[in-house]
């Protein structure tokens, strides 16, 4: 899985035109996490989900879910299942990475449901940064785009302890966790 996502990071490397080791280099001394989720089936799955509506704080997750589904991701103001393949991977953009890019790509706002009749597994792999490593967009990034940084300097140890001990991870988790960040500590980088 660890080299899986270093792949992944060369492609996005070379999708946004700089130096496609930079971010294989970023992570190769990361903390990835590998989680098992598993959900039993409720016969009144309307009153329950297995995760709410969330984007990953993480940078990337790799995903493989069993064959009864219940992933869905919001687009265009619409929820859609994500049909499972034994076959694949879902691959979601996590909130570290959006910052990384400077939000050329977006985090995935996503769920997971319940089935009524039977149980769901998945196995998910949280690819992070080294905890004292400092997020922000390499500087050919931002001489290409020409715009203004979008978020500012932290580290993977501030969003992980923002989201492990202030704040749950949703839909807004960047746009809270940055005056957070600031307010805790005025010298950042932005």
């Amino acid at each position: 899985m660890r080299e899986l996502s270093l792949v992944i990071f060369e492609l996005l490397a070379i999708s946004l035109g700089i130096d496609r080791l930079h971010y294989r280099k970023f992570f190769e001394d990361g903390n990835s996490i590998m989680r098992c989720n598993y959900y039993p089936p409720c016969n009144n799955s309307g009153l329950t989900l297995g995760t709410g509506p969330h984007s990953d704080p993480t940078s990337l997750t790799i995903l493989h879910q069993d064959q009864v589904g219940g992933l869905e991701v919001f687009i265009n103001n619409k929820w859609y299942a994500v049909r499972p393949r034994q076959d694949a991977f879902v691959i979601n953009i996590g909130d570290t990475f959006m910052a990384l890019c400077n939000g050329r790509y977006k985090s995935c706002l996503h769920r997971a449901v319940v089935n009524k009749e039977r149980e769901r597994r998945s196995l998910v792999y949280f690819v992070c940064p080294k905890e004292d490593k400092i997020v922000r967009p390499p500087q050919d990034l931002m001489c290409r785009s020409g715009g203004p940084r979008v978020y500012p300097d932290f580290t993977w140890s501030d969003l992980l302890d923002f989201t492990q001990n202030h704040y749950r991870a949703d839909v807004a988790t960047l746009q809270s966790f940055f005056p957070w960040l600031l307010s805790s500590n005025p010298t950042s980088n932005f």
